[in-house]
């Protein structure tokens, strides 16, 4: 789980009602599935302990938000949308370099 080392701040509260949101299908969808093995069924659930995690430190930063005056929350808001906006352009896809040409000629003897 990406968010358990970590302690992320409030810009990170529409990533992990995301996260939560797809954990939440993913275990509706597993629970309706048919014919899956019940080991399969097992390794891919989410787990509960996970689940409760998230709902937690959502409802933690959610409650840190709502005792901002404000203009205290209007300060958050802009400071959010700096952070994620820096984030959505630093966390671009990574490039890969075009290999080189080379422009070693071979020798004949």
């Amino acid at each position: 789980m990406i968010f358990a080392r970590i302690r992320p701040d409030v810009s990170y509260l529409p990533d992990l009602q995301a996260y939560l949101d797809d954990l939440l299908r993913n275990r509706e969808r597993l629970l309706a599935a048919h014919g899956l093995d019940d080991w399969a069924r097992a390794e891919a659930m989410p787990s509960e302990e996970e689940i409760s995690r998230i709902r937690r430190l959502i409802a933690r930063i959610s409650n840190d938000l709502s005792e901002l005056s404000a203009d205290e929350r209007q300060q958050v808001d802009q400071a959010i949308t700096v952070l994620r906006r820096h984030r959505t352009t630093m966390l671009g896809m990574p490039r890969i370099r075009q290999a080189l040409p080379s422009f070693h000629q071979e020798r004949t003897a």
